[in-house]
């Protein structure tokens, strides 16, 4: 740039910027950018440093910290007081915490920890959820309530209601425990945060049953993946209608289906046997002599199986809701 600008006094600056290859532009910018630079002008719209500080006095006050800068600016303004505008006060919050968070120092929200569970056999940890079933009636559904168990995934009970309701959920787990004969501490159950789920009652029970409760986290679907998975499963079946009559229809089409999907269902989950296979311990027998008639295909064929001895899906030895680090668990799954 020096020498530009020294063969400049000799010559104008367009022919000096071409002899040495340089755009005039990015000599103008390099030489004359810090001379032409203007100084920095306070906008004249802009708070100063005492209006700036009591928007956020008031902001952070016991009576608007819980309120929203709408709210703040509505109930100032009706008391004839005009501080800045709502944009302004999100800008100064968003400036002050990095975004627009809660500003109130002593709050402190539930840390909800990832549910981490395990099953290694069946009725160790059990899945619950409803589902709404449509009705013709408009604005009216059925509701069907699922318990499953998430080792052998056999549907261990199940209720269709007209509503969603403590009382009933109380009843379904009351008696599926009773025809499981579950022990105290036997078992831990598994559901999300809805209201049936987390009421005092159902609660109360489990803890009467000595059954350990677990829950989702808060707005975390992938938590209660089993549950979920059969009413998929479920609803995507061939005989599903998109929406049933009276509530004993909806209870003759869910006798059927729930008697296939434990009874007749090839699970690809639990290496295609039926949840009652393996919750009531005949599927190890099955494996075998599965793993017998592959062997004997493979014999009357070798070339066919690339000289491999093939072999069916295993059985699981552990599931898991939310699988950790199996580092610390390795004496459990082997």
């Amino acid at each position: 740039m020096n020498s530009v600008l020294e063969l400049s006094h000799k010559t104008d600056k367009k022919n000096a910027c071409e002899a040495f290859n340089i755009p005039r532009a990015t000599f103008y910018r390099m030489h004359y950018g810090k001379e032409q630079k203007k100084k920095a002008i306070k906008p004249p719209l802009k708070l100063n440093d005492n209006e700036r500080e009591k928007v956020v006095e008031t902001l952070h006050s016991e009576r608007f910290c819980d309120l929203s800068p709408y709210e703040v600016y509505a109930s100032l303004l009706d008391e004839s007081v005009y501080l800045c505008s709502i944009r302004t006060m999100y800008r100064i919050l968003k400036k002050e915490h990095g975004y627009v968070k809660e500003r109130r120092a002593h709050v402190q929200r539930p840390n909800y920890h990832k549910p981490e569970l395990l099953a290694k056999a069946p009725n160790q940890v059990w899945s619950w959820d409803i589902t709404k079933l449509k009705s013709f009636t408009k604005w009216t559904y059925f509701y069907l309530y699922v318990i499953i168990d998430i080792f052998s995934r056999y549907v261990v009970g199940w209720m269709v209601a007209h509503r969603e309701q403590t009382a009933l959920a109380k009843r379904l787990i009351n008696d599926t425990c009773f025809k499981q004969k579950i022990k105290p501490e036997q078992l831990t159950i598994h559901a999300d945060r809805g209201s049936s789920m987390t009421s005092k009652g159902v609660a109360q029970l489990l803890a009467d049953l000595g059954v350990t409760k677990s829950h989702n986290r808060p707005h975390v679907s992938n938590d209660n993946p089993f549950s979920e998975a059969q009413f998929k499963t479920l609803k995507y079946h061939p005989g599903f209608p998109l929406k049933f009559g009276l509530i004993e229809e909806t209870r003759n089409f869910c006798h059927p289906f729930f008697n296939w999907y434990n009874k007749e269902h090839h699970h690809s989950g639990i290496g295609l046997v039926t949840p009652e296979q393996l919750h009531y311990g005949t599927a190890q027998k099955i494996y075998e002599n599965r793993c017998n008639i592959l062997k004997n295909a493979f014999y009357l064929n070798p070339i066919r199986f690339k000289g491999k001895i093939p072999k069916p899906p295993e059985l699981p030895k552990a599931v898991w809701i939310n699988k950790p680090n199996l580092e610390k668990y390795d004496n459990l799954v082997h």
